[in-house]
Parts: structure tokens; sequence; C-alpha cells
């Protein structure tokens, strides 16, 4: 195992919130009220995500280096001066496949039960 995926291990599982916010920013930049609408969206509205849980959040993953801020702002115009925006980093990357594989395999083990319909 290499250390990068070794290092993802060490944060595993992570929290649903953390994991949802990766899974946005693996798509694009996004700002904090976007990442609190896709995840809205993308859950079909099972997992909303106050803004404090977001920014305490955003802030603890800034830390373990999970996503970095932009460190340039768009066009203006385009832009709300407020809005801070975020992407993911390679280490967040790395964590987030990671965690896929985790519940990938858990699912696997679930269908396996008959705790989840086969697929197809």
């Amino acid at each position: 195992m290499s250390k990068q995926e070794n290092d993802a291990l060490e944060l595993l599982p992570l929290p649903p919130v953390t994991f949802h916010i990766l899974l946005i920013l693996a798509e694009g930049e996004r700002h904090g009220y976007g990442i609190i609408q896709d995840v809205l969206a993308y859950t079909d509205g099972t997992m909303r995500i106050q803004p404090g849980t977001l920014y305490r959040s955003i802030q603890r993953m800034l830390e373990q280096g999970l996503i970095a801020e932009r460190s340039t702002r768009p066009a203006i115009g385009e832009d709300d001066e407020r809005r801070r925006y975020y992407r993911i980093t390679a280490r967040g990357r790395a964590v987030a496949l990671a965690e896929a594989r985790r519940l990938e395999r858990s699912l696997v083990l679930a269908r396996r039960n008959g705790l989840v319909p086969s697929k197809g």
C-alpha cells in the first residue's frame, strides 16, 4: 500500500457531510451556498447541511488538507466578494476514493446478506 493510500485510510470512515462535500468538489470549485444546494439536490433532499455545519466541516477539511480555498476571484460582476470558493486537493481526492471503496465493500456485504436488492 502506498503512503498516500495509507494516509487516506487514517481519516476513514468519513463523516457523511465531509464525504458529500468532497463528492461535490470533485466536480469542480464551489462556494459554500453552492455546496449546500448541490448536496441537497444530489441527495434528493435527504441531506440538508446547515451553514454552521458546513463551515465547521470546511474549516476541518482545510486543516486536514482535503480542500483548498481558491486564491483568485471570479471576474468582477460575476461574484459576490463575500463568497469563498473551495476545490478538492489531491489528498482530498485520495481520501474520497478510499471512502467510496470502503462504502462499496459494505454495500457488497449488505447485498450478499439480503439487506439491499441485487443490481439489475
